[in-house]
C-alpha cells in the first residue's frame, strides 16, 4: 500500500528537476515545458495488447481515429473487438482509450505522480496507440494537459495562435489552419506540458507510438453553475407554492406575470444563499465518479485492517466536509482529520483504522461492503484476518 508523497520544494525528475513550486509559478497556466528522459515506469504501464483488450470492453471509452493519404479523417467509437481494428501495418490511424487509470495498476499510479495538482483538478490517463504516420490532427485543448511518451517517438508540432476556427469537413475538432512556431520529438520518457489554448498535433514517427495524455479537468461556469443548482433544488427543504391571489384579468394572456418572475428569482436565490449549501454541492459535483463507473460490491467486513481507495473512487474534501464519489459526510475533529488523510493519501495503514472511533470504522466498513475503499488485510490475507492487526467492528451488519 504506496502513498506517494510530494513536496512542493523537492525537486521532481517528472518536472525536469523544477520544484512543483517552481512550476506552477512558471509553467502553469502559462507556457509549455518539454521534459527529456523523466524517471517515470513505463514497463508498468499497459502495453499494447492490454490497451487493445481494454478498447474491447464496453466500460471503456475509445475512439479510432483514422486520416487517408488525400487528408480525410473517419472517428469511429468502441468498443472495439481485436478483427475490427485495422492491421498493424497500415498506416495513419490511432486508437485512443479514456480514463485507462480506473482500470489498471500502472496508469493509476502514474496519474498519482501528479498529486502537486489539487485532486479536483486531475481528470485521467488517456493512452493513445498510433500506426506510422497516425495521429489526430492539429488541434486545442481547453484544458492543461502532459503528454507522456512511453513507446516508439512522436513528433510535436505547436503554436499559440489566435485563429482556433475549425475544419468543418472533420467529424472532429481540426483545426481549419494551423501555423507550428516550435516542433519537438519525444522519445519514450519524455515529456511535454502544454498550458490551455496552444495548438498542437502529434505524429507517430514509428510504426508502433504510445503516448500516455495526463489530461486536467476544466470545468465551464455554466455547466458547474447548473449542475451545482440542481444538486441545491433536489435538497431544498423550501416548498413553498407561488401564490397570487392579487392577481388582476389580463388582457396579455401570454406575458409573464411580473410577480411570477419576480418568485423565481427568489427562489434561486434563496438555494444559492443557504448557508454552505453551495461549497457541499460543489464537492458532490467534483466527487462524482464518470457515467460509466460502477464499482464491484463486497461482503461487510466484521474486522478491519489497512484499508485504500479503490483507484476508481474520487475523494475531496473542504473544512466541513468530506466528499467521496459524490456524497458529502460531516467531518469533524479527529474524526475529519482521519477521514481528510485518507482523502490526502488515498490510504490508511492498520494503526490509523484501530484508533478510529467507531463511527468511522462504520463508515469505512460501509465504504467497503460499496466498493469504494478496499480492505487491504481481506485482499493480502485471501479473506482471512489476525486479531493483532485488525480492528473489531461492533455493530457492522453481518457479511454475506
Amino acid at each position: 500500500m504506496m502513498t506517494i508523497r510530494i513536496s512542493a520544494a523537492a525537486p521532481l525528475d517528472l518536472l525536469g528537476g523544477l520544484t512543483p513550486e517552481q512550476f506552477m509559478r512558471n509553467y502553469w497556466q502559462r507556457k509549455p515545458l518539454l521534459v527529456r528522459s523523466t524517471r517515470v515506469a513505463l514497463t508498468a504501464l499497459p502495453s499494447r495488447a492490454q490497451l487493445f483488450a481494454l478498447a474491447a470492453r464496453d466500460d471503456v471509452e475509445s475512439r479510432l481515429v483514422a486520416c487517408t493519404p488525400r487528408g480525410r479523417w473517419t472517428l469511429h467509437h468502441g468498443p472495439f473487438a481485436r478483427g475490427s481494428l485495422p492491421p498493424l501495418t497500415e498506416a495513419r490511424w490511432t486508437l485512443l482509450v479514456q480514463g485507462v487509470d480506473l482500470h489498471d495498476d500502472g496508469a493509476h499510479a502514474l496519474l498519482r505522480e501528479f498529486r502537486f495538482l489539487p485532486d479536483a483538478r486531475v481528470d485521467d490517463v488517456m493512452i493513445s496507440w498510433a500506426s506510422l504516420r497516425g495521429g489526430v490532427g492539429p488541434h486545442v485543448d481547453s484544458y492543461d494537459v502532459f503528454l507522456l511518451q512511453t513507446h516508439g517517438r512522436r513528433r510535436w508540432r505547436v503554436a499559440k495562435q489566435r485563429d482556433v476556427s475549425l475544419d468543418d469537413r472533420a467529424p472532429l475538432k481540426i483545426l481549419r489552419r494551423f501555423a507550428p512556431t516550435a516542433e519537438y520529438v519525444l522519445e519514450p520518457g519524455d515529456l511535454l506540458y502544454l498550458p490551455p489554448g496552444w495548438a498542437h498535433e502529434g505524429v507517430a514517427l514509428d510504426d508502433d507510438c504510445m503516448t500516455c495524455s495526463i489530461g486536467m479537468r476544466a470545468p465551464q461556469r455554466g455547466a458547474l453553475a447548473a449542475e451545482i443548482v440542481q444538486r441545491l433544488a433536489e435538497t431544498a427543504a423550501d416548498a413553498g407554492l407561488y401564490r397570487d391571489a392579487g392577481q388582476p384579468a389580463t388582457a396579455t394572456p401570454a406575458a409573464i406575470p411580473r410577480p411570477l418572475a419576480a418568485f423565481a428569482a427568489e427562489a434561486v436565490r434563496r438555494l444559492v444563499t443557504q448557508r454552505g449549501a453551495v461549497a457541499r454541492s460543489l464537492g458532490e459535483v467534483l466527487s462524482e465518479p464518470k457515467a460509466h463507473v460502477w464499482f464491484r460490491k463486497n461482503p461487510a467486513p466484521r474486522r478491519l485492517g489497512p484499508v485504500a481507495l479503490d483507484r476508481q473512487t474520487r475523494m475531496l474534501y473542504d473544512s466541513e466536509h468530506v466528499f467521496i464519489n459524490g456524497e458529502a459526510v460531516p467531518a469533524r475533529g479527529r474524526d475529519g482529520d482521519l477521514l481528510r488523510k485518507l482523502a490526502d493519501e488515498r490510504a490508511l495503514d492498520a494503526r490509523s483504522v484501530r484508533g478510529a472511533s467507531q463511527a468511522v470504522k462504520l463508515l469505512l466498513a460501509e465504504w467497503i461492503s460499496a466498493g469504494w475503499i478496499q480492505d487491504h488485510a481481506r485482499r493480502s490475507s485471501g479473506g482471512s484476518t489476525t486479531r493483532d492487526q485488525d480492528a473489531p467492528l461492533r455493530g457492522a451488519p453481518a457479511g454475506g
